[in-house]
């Protein structure tokens, strides 16, 4: 058995026709949520004293439960893909109506919204991680049905 830097490259059966850089990019993905996210979110939740605020506990909550399935990712990258397409849409999304406005206006620098800027400004590592042919066709438009 030979290994081919192109093979990784190539669509793959084994992955449902993904490329199997896609899979080795969201098992990263997967692996850094876990860790990364996991550690800050279970740290925050285990040790948080007093009453919560129900919004910020909600907000809590799911970054928890993210970083919790994402062990799931590591091993079925490609059925815990949902997770990481609301990952990209929501901080797209807050990108677009929280830190572009402050951002043109030049008040973003300083802002409470600075540091979640810079931490969701990476949501450019799962955009590439994502097989996106295979998630129109899974999840969009699905010819077999």
């Amino acid at each position: 058995m030979t290994f081919s830097p192109k093979a990784i490259f190539q669509p793959a059966d084994r992955y449902e026709g993904v490329r199997p850089i896609n899979i080795y990019l969201l098992r990263l993905l997967y692996i850094l949520m876990f860790f990364v996210l996991g550690k800050e979110t279970w740290t925050h939740v285990l040790t948080h004293q007093g009453p919560w605020d129900p919004i910020d506990a909600v907000a809590w909550c799911i970054w928890t439960a993210f970083a919790t399935l994402a062990v799931l990712g590591i091993i079925r990258p490609l059925k815990m893909l949902p997770i990481v397409l609301l990952e990209i849409f929501y901080k797209i999304l807050w990108l677009i109506l929280v830190a572009y406005p402050l951002w043109s206006k030049g008040t973003l620098t300083g802002s409470p919204a600075e540091g979640i800027t810079s931490e969701f400004l990476w949501v450019i590592l799962p955009i590439v991680a994502v097989p996106w042919g295979y998630a129109f066709v899974t999840y969009i438009y699905n010819p077999k049905k």
